[in-house]
């Protein structure tokens, strides 16, 4: 992860990531807060995920119970993540960021709406999902990844073959991968690839509309003032 502009006396449970992926590194300033919340909070319900190899991921032990687990692919600031968490207390949401403000952000929102079922990951969602079982996840959200616009880096798309495919392989039979984006360009993409995937299929076809149960996001409705159009795409893994 990038630097973050903070007090350097204050103990963070962060380090420097190397590597960038399918996402920008963004800086960040920490209010006192946001450095409140990590300090107080990251030990129960943080998780670091290094890049490079490392050890599983075992759910039952990260949200003590077995539940359903949602995997929130760069949840921002986390009001989003903590609304749907909040409606939602059957299933357990893992929420993954490299954007150390959001981060902190959802711990308080974790803390302030007493979310149980929340635990807040910091690194990279593709290295994340390497390190979960397969057939473990009863959903995965993409929310508006990094569009990528420029032809030559469309290879760090999130949503390609590749990591579809590796998405898809931890869901469980009759899970759901959801997909938004405000670029039209990466829409047509993301549908694409989605469809020639041979486990997967839509369970919305034609539909585009934002279901109910995702909430509207700052960013989204920033988008929409913007005059860009939302896209929302729904994908079933098959059930054999």
């Amino acid at each position: 992860m990038t630097p973050i502009d903070h007090d350097p006396a204050a103990p963070t449970p962060f380090r420097v990531r190397a590597t960038v992926r399918t996402f920008h590194p963004r800086r960040g300033r920490l209010s006192s807060r946001h450095l409140d919340a990590l300090d107080r909070l990251w030990p129960t319900y943080g998780l670091a995920v290094p890049d490079g190899a490392g050890p599983p991921v075992d759910l039952a032990d990260l949200f003590g119970r077995r539940a359903p687990v949602v995997l929130e692919i760069g949840s921002g600031m986390g009001d989003a993540t903590a609304a749907m968490a909040a409606a939602d207390p059957d299933r357990d949401y893992l929420a993954v960021e490299v954007h150390t403000p959001g981060i902190a952000n959802l711990l308080a929102l974790v803390e302030r709406h007493g979310l149980g079922n929340v635990r807040v990951a910091d690194g990279d969602a593709l290295e994340l999902a390497r390190r979960l079982p397969e057939g473990t996840l009863d959903a995965v959200h993409a929310y508006f990844p990094d569009p990528w616009p420029k032809a030559r880096h469309h290879k760090r798309r999130l949503v390609q073959p590749a990591h579809v495919a590796l998405l898809r392989s931890r869901l469980v039979p009759g899970g759901t991968l959801h997909c938004a984006t405000d670029w039209a360009e990466y829409a047509a993409a993301m549908r694409e690839t989605l469809d020639a995937d041979p486990e997967l299929v839509d369970t919305r076809p034609g539909d585009t509309t934002r279901p109910a149960h995702r909430p509207v996001t700052k960013f989204e409705r920033r988008a929409l003032l913007a005059g860009r159009p939302v896209t929302d795409l729904v994908y079933r893994r098959r059930a054999h």
